[in-house]
């Protein structure tokens, strides 16, 4: 068991209709001890449970420039240049990434599984007019955690994108969670701070996804 890096990305990839298996398949193969051989840790692989074209994946770094320099090395290395067109073939839009960092109590990251789990967890995402403070942060231990089975929270990482091969969207503030169990009301004090609605994802981990 190992605590979740510094500096996480969020992807989200939509998938032409009927291939995320496909993806899936050849990322499982392909993509995952070659990341972390570059320099990555693969957090989690999902399927969205409520769209069957969205792909949905986690991956970690110790920091900023070790990003840059995994990135680097696993997008130069063999394993991508092989494989990138078979994988980019099942993709219409793999630029919806936040960028972000652990808030709170560090996220544990289990060793990677060998067959898929049971059930499903939640991502939710809040949209925030200002950066996280305080207040966001203290309902969130007093309300949520004790309330559902978090498994880690995230607020976005303000460090500009380093690796421009790879589009991030920039110029938002979110405060993510994973977790399991029914999601809690958000306050009104909180809802008037969002800038948009929330946005729940009911994630399906993969049959090699460390979180599940």
């Amino acid at each position: 068991m190992q605590t979740c890096p510094p500096v996480v990305e969020l992807r989200r990839y939509t998938l032409k209709p009927g291939r995320r298996d496909n993806l899936i398949a050849l990322f499982e193969r392909e993509f995952v001890e070659t990341q972390e051989a570059a320099g990555m840790t693969l957090l989690g692989q999902f399927r969205d449970v409520d769209a069957p074209d969205r792909f949905v994946w986690m991956r970690g770094f110790p920091d900023m420039e070790r990003r840059r320099e995994a990135l680097s090395a696993f997008y130069g290395g063999p394993a991508w240049k092989a494989h990138r067109e078979a994988a980019n073939d099942t993709m219409i839009d793999s630029d919806d990434v936040l960028l972000l960092r652990p808030a709170g109590a560090p996220m544990a990251v289990p060793e990677r599984a060998t067959a898929s789990g049971e059930g499903a967890i939640t991502a939710t995402v809040l949209y925030l007019a200002e950066p996280a403070d305080a207040d966001l942060k203290a309902w969130f231990e007093a309300d949520v955690r004790p309330a559902v089975d978090v498994l880690g929270a995230f607020v976005t990482e303000p460090a500009a994108n380093n690796f421009q091969a790879l589009p991030v969207r920039e110029g938002e503030d979110v405060f993510v969670w994973l977790a399991r169990g029914a999601e809690p009301e958000l306050p009104m004090w909180l809802k008037q701070r969002l800038v948009r609605p929330p946005e729940v994802m009911r994630l399906a981990p993969t049959a090699r996804s460390r979180v599940r």
